[in-house]
């Protein structure tokens, strides 16, 4: 074979690798929710029933839709060797990274924490809900308290707080031994997929800085180092887009095998519907994928090949996201109510979508004959910039506030309070600060890499509107465009960070990273460099490429090297050890009850109820010794459990089962978190 021969094989093969790496994330991701939910459901998600069924469901999803994506001399993606190594590398130092720096967030004070536990659980049980175990404690008793922070009651027994997916997930990486380094593997996996997206759209030579600029992001770090669902939403939102990119690239180049095409756009589609089972959110996300379905069924009419993919795709996005809204309604209820300001007017605001596609799709005929305004383009970009500018200036304008009315807001207004304090502001537990969620993003990926974003946004948006194409950019324009502006339009989450950024990661940040390599890479061809001398456009890269990667890796530097709550695993295990055989555990301090209810039933085994508070921060000690004498009663050894040494001390001899000093995320309001906090968790018992 001709040395030329051979390059173009090598980089053919180079740009499978790429291909498939990218895509096959999503969909393992994807065969095993689909596999576990069935069986949670049946209350037997156990690890041999989940492997024979998960492998051979992700094994059919990788026939259906592995196929390479249409390119020139068999070439997919146009990725050389050393691109697909430089992804690859940068994937790896990613995940090695940030499991040498993981977390061990276990006693529940945050998200993660109740990921982790709702994990712990599934692993050991493989059903829910959680039993309340009100025998061990001789019955139900009107001073027993089953449910905790993260954990809600539901008819005698508890329900974990948040979508199945992400525990789904976990669960399995606890079987492998690995729960808390589980997060890491699936940052890196996301890496794979924002570069593979990256690829397809700006071309494979920005696949490494996309990763890069990606990975070095805080918001990234961090939770990619613990349990939370932002990472797995991340993959298959992303891993849907570089999907049906890919299936839409075949149709076009290679009409006429509708079976074929009826297989990888239902993937695609349930890989996007699927999001809505890891995060409630996801249902926002897909509402663009909704739209271009109808699209394409549109475009199906007028004998465009593309279209023959709309269907499986709009049947796939309702499998999935109705797999995820069955599994809210069974599984996490509470949740749902919980969430129910904003849950019934997004699920108003998906009825009108569907409504609208449906009607467009029917009238497509119609409004094609409409002549299109010449000043739409330039408005369509004018748009996008005005946007972008409007969210810059927001703080400017407004204070966005919420006047308590519920008891979660009023603990949301006691924290900020707290938080404001510690951060030496005035205090005003009504200000939500998200006025100023665009800052937030330029603390996180820079100025430029934004400015970059929304200059690729208008132009694609103008060049959209103009002539429709680049067409494989308009349902990732859409999806990042729409999650983006309503995403910080209305973060709806405690306002301190680094626990607010978890909000930018799913769609946010790497949606302008891709956006922000394309406009680098538009800039760069522009004719008027070469006026400088022909290694301008070099330069202009070079400096691009620095402008993307150091502002968020000066903002991430203050962290990156600082694991928090460690030691939390190993506290958790000293505790477990502690109690004696046959214990019933009685919590009778506020916070404690609130941190290791579910620790303490899920994670050591032991039967756990907390005694309810009356007044202050400890239970009545009448109502202790009672219920620790029905304890005995049940033929169980009771054993009381606080915070502090003298809040055990008038029920036996105390003894301290954990005394952890370690460390946890800084609570920073106006600025970008640069340090951790102390944080101290003691625990002490007496045995009745």
């Amino acid at each position: 074979m001709a040395s030329g021969g051979l390059d173009q094989a090598r980089r053919a093969s180079a740009g499978r690798v790429l291909a498939v790496a990218s895509v096959l994330p999503a969909l393992v991701l994807a065969g095993w929710l689909l596999a576990g939910l069935p069986l949670l459901l049946a209350g037997v998600y156990r690890p041999l029933p989940a492997l024979l069924l998960g492998l051979p469901v992700i094994a059919l999803l990788c026939l259906a839709a592995l196929r390479l994506p249409a390119g020139p001399a068999g070439d997919p993606l146009g990725a050389g060797r050393w691109q697909v190594a430089g992804v690859g590398a940068v994937a790896l130092a990613s995940g090695v990274f940030n499991a040498l720096l993981h977390s061990e967030q276990l006693a529940v004070r945050r998200d993660p924490a109740t990921y982790a536990q709702y994990a712990i659980w599934l692993a050991r049980h493989g059903s829910l809900p959680i039993p309340s175990q009100a025998a061990a404690f001789g019955g139900p008793d009107q001073a027993l308290v089953f449910h905790s922070v993260g954990f809600y009651p539901a008819g005698g027994a508890v329900v974990p707080q948040f979508m199945p997916g992400p525990p789904l997930l976990f669960a399995a990486g606890q079987w492998a031994g690995g729960l808390l380094l589980t997060p890491a593997v699936l940052g890196a996996l996301a890496v794979l997929t924002v570069a593979g997206v990256a690829a397809r759209l700006a071309g494979a030579r920005w696949a490494v800085p996309a990763a890069l600029a990606f990975a070095v992001c805080q918001p990234v770090l961090y939770t990619s180092r613990t349990t939370l669902s932002e990472i797995p939403s991340l993959i298959l939102l992303f891993g849907g887009m570089a999907l049906l990119h890919d299936t839409l690239s075949r149709a076009a180049a290679a009409p006429g095998v509708p079976g074929r095409r009826w297989a990888e756009g239902a993937v695609a589609g349930l890989v996007f519907g699927l999001a809505v089972l890891v995060r409630i959110d996801g249902l926002r996300d897909v509402l663009p994928v909704l739209a271009f379905a109808g699209l394409l069924v549109a475009m199906r009419r007028s004998g465009r090949p593309e279209g023959a993919v709309g269907p499986p795709l709009l049947a796939g996005v309702a499998v999935g996201a109705g797999l995820g809204l069955y599994a809210a309604y069974e599984l996490a209820r509470p949740y749902l109510e919980y969430l129910s300001r904003s849950v019934r007017p997004l699920l108003l605001i998906c009825a009108a979508v569907l409504a609208l596609t449906v009607a467009g799709t029917a009238a497509a005929p119609w409004l094609g004959r409409l002549p299109r305004p010449r000043w739409l383009p330039a408005a369509g970009a004018a748009l996008t910039v005005l946007v972008m500018a409007g969210l810059a200036v927001r703080p400017w304008f407004q204070t966005v506030r919420r006047v308590p009315v519920t008891e979660e807001d009023r603990l949301t207004w006691q924290f900020i309070m707290d938080t404001q304090r510690a951060n030496g502001l005035p205090p005003d537990g009504e200000h939500l600060y998200f006025e100023q969620s665009l800052r937030w993003v330029f603390w996180y990926v820079g100025v430029p890499a934004v400015i970059l974003a929304t200059l690729a946004a208008a132009v694609l948006v103008r060049r959209l509107l103009r002539d429709g194409r680049p067409f494989p950019w308009l349902l990732p324009l859409a999806v990042i465009g729409w999650t983006t502006v309503s995403t910080l339009l209305r973060p709806e989450i405690t306002p301190d960070h680094p626990w607010a950024s978890r909000r930018l990661v799913p769609v946010v940040i790497p949606g302008l990273v891709v956006l922000a390599v394309w406009g680098l890479r538009w800039l760069r061809e522009r004719p008027w460099w070469l006026r400088y001398g022909p290694r301008a456009p070099a330069r202009v890269t070079a400096a691009g490429l620095a402008l993307l990667l150091v502002p968020p890796v000066v903002t991430s530097i203050g962290t990156a090297f600082t694991p928090v709550e460690r030691g939390e695993a190993a506290a958790v295990a000293a505790m477990c050890a502690r109690f004696p055989a046959n214990a019933s555990v009685l919590i009778a301090e506020r916070v404690t009850g609130d941190r290791l209810t579910q620790v303490v039933r899920g994670s050591c085994g032991v039967p756990t109820a907390k005694v309810a508070v009356t007044a202050g921060d400890t239970a009545p000690g009448d109502t202790v010794l009672r219920l620790a004498s029905r304890v005995r009663a049940a033929g169980r050894v009771p054993v009381v459990l606080a915070a502090d040494e003298g809040q055990v001390a008038p029920y036996g001899t105390p003894t301290q089962v954990m005394g952890l000093v370690t460390r946890q995320d800084e609570r920073s309001l106006t600025g970008p978190p640069d340090g951790t906090w102390g944080l101290v968790i003691n625990a002490w018992m007496a045995v009745l």
